[in-house]
């Protein structure tokens, strides 16, 4: 039996996952993550499920998205040195997610492997970001 080679990591340090709906893609996704950042994308997820049991998931460019009926609430995506978490709505969640975006209406969340992962305010951020409407990709 032929041993299947992992994802190839982008230059970035994000791995190359095929375009996909559901559970299935976001698992290989997190698995493919690198090192330290595989547990980080595990928790993530989890924090989203059980925030929101309902959660819609796909992999789109490289990137697992978390959505509902009408779209988009959160993403991410790893580079080198940290794993960047997208709030597409982000300028309506308070606290402000701490990271700006030149795309209007999104801020980020950059979590390196040194920071103590505050998963309280995570799990605000992802229970206002459901009840916004979602952005369409």
């Amino acid at each position: 039996m032929e041993k299947l080679k992992p994802p190839r990591l982008l230059s970035s340090g994000n791995p190359q996952i095929a375009k996909g709906d559901g559970d299935g893609p976001v698992q290989a996704y997190l698995a493919a993550m690198p090192g330290w950042k595989s547990a980080l994308g595990h928790r993530l997820n989890a924090i989203v499920a059980e925030v929101y049991p309902d959660v819609r998931k796909a992999v789109r460019w490289n990137t697992p998205l978390y959505g509902k009926e009408d779209g988009w609430f959160l993403a991410f995506y790893c580079y080198k040195s940290y794993v960047q978490v997208t709030f597409f709505r982000g300028v309506d969640l308070v606290p402000l997610p701490p990271v700006g975006s030149k795309v209007e209406g999104v801020r980020y969340l950059n979590i390196y492997e040194e920071d103590a992962l505050d998963e309280a305010l995570i799990a605000a951020w992802i229970s206002q970001a459901t009840k916004l409407p979602g952005a369409p990709l």
